[in-house]
């Protein structure tokens, strides 16, 4: 559970839901914040923010796990129209992170459209009225057109362990800390070495009698060029808005020159693998212990992480690291897949999250009467723009399939797509369009073209199992190209390669908008 918190929620998130809204977001981290922006932009007032839990925030507001922290620079890990002159640090914390998104929330009026405690357990399509039917855990909302900014790092991943219902200690997921368990002096089992465990295995080692690894796959891991921001780049910040363009823009070039060596020059990719083979022989000394740690696949292929002190707390005397795998787990213990018991008290799992599988696709049910979750089943998860799909109409996805990246900033890629879905509401109001759904030939050709460009990258060739693959090794999570392609891509919203319906028309008669009808 996240730790109470010590600041005034706003009590307007607690007032009634609306019955009918003309728009409703789902989720109110950065991408619900950065629609709900776009929406007030436009004049938009006829919408609502649903958030399952009691404060705004998603996934900034759930990991509140011991040294969490972004791995993107604070200057780029913002909204372009609100910059923030006063991080404290190159990479800001969990708690800044979250402060800013509050921030944002108040300042630009979003506030009065959210609703608390509205987690949505259905959203079913009426193609007759066209509209969405939300069922809410606080009552059922309507909506003509319904946006998902729910993002695939929401729903943590539990691995399924034999034995695990046996265990008699405490257990809980990195997203989901248990603030009230003390560590201190137990045995702590820690199994994952992905971007959470890389940050909260330090902080938690110092405090612990014994801490053991589970480790299935070694990460990469680059020196982590983190400092605190000084009082006169502050100043320079908040006094010249220059400064703080520039060094947004220096960082953005940085950032995005990265895709070189991951989809386009792989040679680049030797220098990195020296630089984190270098980090790691300066910070473990035991011969052992280092080849445990040295990744047998291609840097990139699995998330590049950054730390300065993950590496020397496992080459710390109460530390250990087991790649045997786990066989089973016991009341007090976990045996390993070589018959080693070891013995533990506390079992935290830094294992992830649904991402290829994301549990909102569950609640969705479209025209045909399939959910989401069995469309995807059948072909894989895909959508055009990574945001409308065919089948769903009036459903866009913020941060939906093949909008990930491995590069730069994700904020970039929500700015990109609200853009995308602010021009698509416009196209039907122009229109007088009450509904408006992909081809599903433009679906696929696009997906088709994705697919084939990922297949020359080192997130599909590296070597390696990733998050990024589906159950059938299908990478239908990051974007394979520079940022900025994507951005071209998604300013200006295409009617033609869509069907628009009026209110009252079939799905078999559509074949564009035939009648203004307010939509």
């Amino acid at each position: 559970m996240s730790p109470t918190a010590t600041h005034a929620v706003p009590s307007v998130y607690r007032a009634a839901l609306p019955d009918e809204v003309r728009v409703a977001i789902v989720g109110s981290g950065f991408s619900g914040l950065g629609m709900a922006k776009g929406l007030l932009d436009d004049g938009e007032r006829d919408f609502v923010v649903l958030e399952r839990a009691d404060d705004i925030g998603g996934t900034w507001r759930d990991n509140s796990y011991p040294g969490c922290a972004c791995d993107v620079p604070s200057h780029m890990y913002s909204f372009s129209w609100a910059q923030n002159p006063n991080w404290t640090r190159a990479f800001a914390g969990q708690e800044e992170i979250w402060a800013y998104q509050r921030d944002v929330a108040a300042r630009f009026g979003i506030n009065p459209y959210v609703r608390t405690g509205a987690g949505v357990t259905d959203a079913t399509w009426d193609d007759d009225e066209q509209r969405w039917t939300l069922t809410t855990d606080r009552g059922v909302v309507r909506a003509r057109f319904l946006v998902s900014g729910t993002g695939p790092l929401c729903e943590p991943k539990y691995p399924d362990l034999p034995g695990l219902d046996r265990f008699e200690g405490t257990t809980f997921h990195s997203a989901r800390w248990d603030h009230d368990h003390d560590l201190s002096g137990k045995r702590v089992a820690v199994i994952g070495t992905g971007a959470s465990a890389i940050q909260f295995v330090p902080r938690i080692q110092p405090k612990v009698a014994s801490l053991t690894l589970f480790q299935r796959t070694p990460p990469w891991i680059m020196p982590r060029p983190d400092r605190p921001i000084g009082r006169l780049e502050g100043l320079a910040y908040r006094r010249l808005p220059l400064a703080k363009e520039l060094r947004r823009a220096r960082l953005y070039a940085e950032l995005e020159s990265r895709v070189l060596p991951f989809a386009y020059v792989p040679q680049l990719r030797g220098p990195a693998k020296q630089l984190a083979l270098r980090h790691l022989r300066k910070q473990v000394k035991d011969p052992a212990l280092r080849a445990k740690l040295t990744p047998d696949y291609d840097l990139g292929c699995k998330r590049v992480l950054l730390s300065n002190d993950y590496l020397p707390s496992l080459d710390a005397d109460n530390a250990e690291v087991v790649t045997a795998g786990i066989r089973e787990v016991r009341e007090r213990s976990i045996v390993d897949a070589d018959g080693v018991e070891h013995e533990v008290d506390t079992i935290i799992f830094g294992t992830g999250f649904h991402v290829t599988d994301q549990p909102i696709a569950d609640a969705i049910t479209g025209r045909e009467g399939h959910t989401l979750a069995e469309t995807w089943q059948r072909t894989g998860m895909q959508a055009h723009r990574g945001c409308t799909i065919a089948g769903f109409p009036n459903v866009f996805m913020l941060v939906g399939p093949n909008t990930g990246l491995g590069h730069n900033s994700i904020i970039y890629m929500i700015e990109a797509q609200v853009t995308y879905v602010r021009e698509a509401l416009k196209a039907a109001a122009e229109r007088g369009a009450a509904s408006l759904e992909v081809r599903p030939d433009v679906q696929t050709a696009e997906n088709d073209a994705i697919q084939a460009r990922l297949r020359k990258t080192v997130w599909n060739d590296g070597g390696c199992e990733s998050w990024y693959l589906d159950e059938n090794g299908r990478n239908t999570t990051l974007w394979p190209d520079f940022t900025f392609v994507f951005r071209e891509r998604t300013k200006r919203f295409r009617p033609e390669e869509h069907v628009m319906r009026d209110a009252g028309e079939s799905h078999v008669a559509a074949g564009g908008v035939r009648e203004a009808v307010p939509a």
